[in-house]
């Protein structure tokens, strides 16, 4: 049974090859929508559960989706639209601390089966001056990251703690995505 990765993600792509050589890589042209009155738990496992339906549509085997959303007290940052748009929520996230969520769907399309989880991190960034900001911005990497940065790169920096699984705040909490695969039969 072949295990797919719903996601055109390099990072994702990256980690899950640390648990398994032998996958497919088929994107999710599912439009990243959910009900944005839910709590952000609820919206990022529902996201990452509609990737992977829409997948599973198309192909069959285990079809791991995931979906992350940055969650600094009541507000939502997803991916920046703009530049300026990074720049506001690195603002924002400057000597605070905020939550890394993602959810994961795990979905055998033989019986159905299925394995959806949120895995949390706190992740506390120490002040940030704005030149430091702009010259994080310069390299680009805030770019389709949710909450504008990448904690694997340069914005590793910014982190003064983290509590939690560090591959979840890259993408994909190895962990949790281990043991349930091997629930759903895959070796890993």
């Amino acid at each position: 049974m072949a295990l797919v990765l719903a996601s055109a993600s390099p990072r994702r792509r990256e980690l899950l090859s640390r648990l398994v050589s032998d996958f497919l890589v088929i994107p999710s042209h599912d439009e990243e929508t959910a009900k944005p009155e839910s709590a952000p738990h609820e919206r990022v496992v529902a996201l990452a559960r509609a990737k992977a339906l829409d997948v599973a549509g198309r192909h069959g085997g285990v079809i791991l989706a995931a979906d992350t959303l940055v969650v600094l007290g009541n507000e939502v940052l997803g991916k920046p639209r703009s530049r300026g748009d990074a720049r506001a929520m690195l603002g924002r996230l400057a000597g605070r601390e905020h939550a890394v969520l993602t959810g994961v769907c795990i979905l055998r399309t033989s019986d159905g089966e299925e394995r959806s989880f949120c895995e949390e991190t706190a992740v506390k960034f120490r002040p940030i001056c704005d030149d430091e900001i702009d010259t994080y911005l310069e390299i680009g990497e805030y770019e389709d990251k949710a909450g504008g940065y990448a904690i694997q790169g340069r914005a590793a920096a910014f982190v003064e703690a983290i509590c939690g699984d560090y591959t979840n705040v890259i993408g994909l909490p190895l962990c949790r995505v281990s043991v349930a695969l091997r629930a759903l039969g895959v070796h890993v």
